[in-house]
Order: structure tokens, then C-alpha cells, then sequence
């Protein structure tokens, strides 16, 4: 990197600390406790404080709920050296973000992909300024873990289509304003043909919700139904029956998203110190101790090759079967981090009441363990890696 551009990165930097601290509320520098803490956006947003809106506009006003994306699709433009200051001076401060979007995260980037003219224009400007809560429409009943044997079909009708079959697992679609959405246009194709990717109002007659309770005891999955749900042809993107390309692009962000759960506000060993207590300058317990080392030692590792990864994909390589190795290791990483914790927690990890944070930790310890479900099993993930990266016979 040259002097002049290390000056320019020193200065930008600079003016982004400055700035993140005269604008970010101190109450929105606190780790994220549960859903209420983030801000989802939609038709009709709720903001569960004065601050948390105050920081979303802020946020979005510069730009900065989606950097990287032009200016005129309602980002700020920033390059890949850019961003990676703003995350890095963010982390630093603790600021959680301003925006928590599927949109941002998987539709976004299947629509810059994918998506015509009047598409971006349309969705992606409403997407940075959290004006729709998009939810995934993928998952189905009797699909299990193949996700492309859906039955969930919709017929040409000339100027629409009638989309009619159920998805599962709809991640807050009781919440949601629209649904991007696999659907079967050809049901005599090869199974991984005759696919396409249709854009659906969650408001539609004919489209209705009923939430799953999980073991957790929270309700964020849902069953969605599609009954006689007439869809604008305008409303798909790409090409017809070609809709699988885009739902393996769109899953190489999601497994990525997934698989970064194992990022966390208070570090492992910070948790493991208010649980435990010090021994001189060593973690109290032996056993906690050698685990807790092993696990930051994983994590270092594992962020170092993410952010390669990031370059990588900056730089024009998409990560394509390296989202299964994220999606992968990020999730049983973040299982051993809860497992870890209730360990450390002792007894008061086993107490779901109003004095122990209403059972905070054993509720995020049942959740984690639909991370090894949701976005592909973590057995379709290995299969993956084990053809796609390491190469190996099928049988």
C-alpha cells in the first residue's frame, strides 16, 4: 500500500471513530440480548427504544447499513478497505447494527446478482432504508434436506402466476412484509430444473403464517401457506425455471451468515472469568480453562480465514462450496461456545428465572442447536465439502 493511500485509509478511519463516537447512543454499545435488541426494519418498523431509532437513521442517513453498495442503491460505496475500518471501529466501540435484514444478507446480493434495472431500483433502495422485512421462503415439509425436490408450485396464468404448497422453518414470516421465494414452474423438469425464484407480498390474499415453538421456548420459525396467491410476472427474477442458480448463489450467503454466529459481543473467556474467577493470573477451574484456551484459539483461526475468504470474494472469487466450511465450522463453534458456558455457569445456568436474566444462557444453549438444521444440515454441509473442496469419491 502506498503513503499516499495509507494516509487516506488513516484519515478515514480516524473521521469514522470520531464519528460512530458522537453518534452512537451508549445504550446501542451493549451486547444484544435477544430479538427486541435488533432493529428489523418493515412497513410498519418498530424501534423498542428512542436510541435504537435514533441509531438507525443516523446509520442510515451516511449510508452505512449497507457500506458497500452504491450510493444510489442506497448504500454508501465504500471500498473493500473502507468497510473493513468501519467494521473494525464499530467492533471496537461495541456498536450493534444498526439493521438486521435478510434483505441485506441474502435477497441484496442475489439481486445484484440476478435481478434487472427495475428490480434493484425498486427493492434495494427500500432494503438499505429498512422499509420491507423480507423473509426466505425455501424450505418445505417434504423436502427434508433436499431442498430441491419443493413441491410448492406456480402456474402460468399469462400475466401471473398462482402459487399454491407450503414452506417451513419461514424465519419470522408472522413478522414479514415480503417473501423471496422458490417455487416449481415445471414440474416435468429434472428435479434441480423447472425452479424459479419469485419475489412475493407477504399481504397477498391466499398467504397466511402459523409460528413453530421451539424448545427454547421463542417462536421465531413458521409454517407459511400459498393458496390460490397470485404473483406478478414482474416479481421474478432472472429466468424462468432457471431459479436454482440463484438459490445456490443466494445459499453461499446465507451458510456465510450462518456459520458467523460464532462471533460474539462478550469474549468466551471474559464469560468464563465472571463465572469462575482467577487463580492468580489463570482461570479458576483447570478443565474450563484448557477448553475455553482451545476454543479462542479455534475462533482466531476461524476469523483469519474469513476474512481471507472476504478478500477473496472482494476481489472477484465467490466463495461457492467454502460457504459449507463456514456455514460448518461456525455453527459447531458456536454449539462449544454455549456448551462452554453452561459448563462455567454452574448452577445458575440451569435456572430459567427472573433473578438468573430469565435463563438467557440455557435458552440460547437449546437454540443452538437448530444452527446445525437451518441453511443445510451440517450432514449436507460435510457432503459438500467432502466432494467440492476436498475432492473425495462418492462412494
Amino acid at each position: 500500500m502506498s503513503t499516499a493511500t495509507q494516509t487516506n485509509v488513516d484519515s478515514f478511519r480516524t473521521e469514522t471513530r470520531d464519528w460512530l463516537e458522537a453518534n452512537c447512543p451508549q445504550s446501542m454499545r451493549t451486547p444484544v440480548k435477544d430479538f427486541k435488541d435488533y432493529f428489523w426494519g418493515g412497513v410498519n418498523p418498530t424501534f423498542h427504544s428512542e436510541d435504537q431509532k435514533i441509531w438507525f437513521e443516523r446509520m442510515k442517513d451516511k449510508g452505512w447499513t449497507v457500506p458497500r453498495w452504491p450510493t444510489e442503491l442506497g448504500g454508501a460505496g465504500l471500498s473493500k478497505v473502507e468497510y473493513k475500518v468501519l467494521k473494525e471501529e464499530m467492533d471496537k466501540l461495541g456498536c450493534r447494527t444498526p439493521l438486521f435484514s435478510f434483505g441485506i444478507h441474502m435477497l441484496g446480493p442475489a439481486l445484484l446478482g440476478f435481478g434487472n434495472d427495475e428490480q434493484k431500483m425498486k427493492h434495494l433502495p427500500a432494503i438499505a432504508k429498512g422499509e420491507v422485512w423480507w423473509c426466505q421462503g425455501y424450505s418445505e415439509p417434504g423436502a427434508g434436506s433436499d431442498l430441491a425436490n419443493i413441491q410448492t408450485s406456480a402456474e402460468d396464468k399469462g400475466d401471473h402466476y398462482l402459487v399454491n404448497g407450503q414452506k417451513v422453518w419461514t424465519s419470522y414470516a408472522d413478522y414479514a412484509d415480503k417473501i423471496f421465494c422458490l417455487v416449481r414452474t415445471d414440474k416435468n423438469a429434472p428435479k434441480h430444473s423447472g425452479i424459479s425464484f419469485l419475489l412475493i407480498d407477504m399481504k397477498a390474499e391466499g398467504v397466511s403464517t402459523r409460528p413453530i415453538k421451539l424448545i427454547s421456548g421463542s417462536s421465531p420459525f413458521c409454517e407459511t401457506f400459498f393458496d390460490n396467491v397470485k404473483v406478478p410476472k414482474e416479481n421474478l427474477v432472472g429466468v424462468e425455471n432457471e431459479g436454482w442458480t440463484i438459490a445456490k448463489y443466494l445459499l453461499t450467503h446465507e451458510r456465510s451468515m450462518i456459520g458467523n454466529v460464532a462471533k460474539m459481543d462478550k469474549t468466551l473467556d471474559e464469560y468464563a472469568v465472571e463465572s469462575i474467577g482467577l487463580e492468580g493470573d489463570l482461570l479458576a477451574d483447570p478443565v474450563n480453562r484448557i477448553k475455553t484456551a482451545q476454543w479462542l484459539i479455534d475462533e482466531a483461526a476461524f476469523n483469519f480465514t474469513l476474512e481471507r475468504a472476504m478478500d477473496e470474494a472482494k476481489a472477484g472469487t465467490p466463495p461457492g462450496a467454502k460457504s459449507s466450511f463456514f456455514k460448518y465450522y461456525g455453527t459447531e463453534m458456536n454449539k462449544r461456545r454455549f456448551e462452554l458456558m453452561m459448563s462455567t455457569g454452574g448452577f445458575d445456568n440451569l435456572v430459567w428465572g427472573e433473578e438468573y436474566d430469565e435463563g438467557k444462557t440455557p435458552r440460547d444453549f437449546c437454540r443452538t442447536k437448530a444452527n446445525s438444521i437451518e441453511g443445510g444440515t451440517s450432514e449436507v454441509q460435510l457432503n459438500i465439502i467432502s466432494k467440492h473442496i476436498l475432492g473425495l469419491p462418492k462412494k
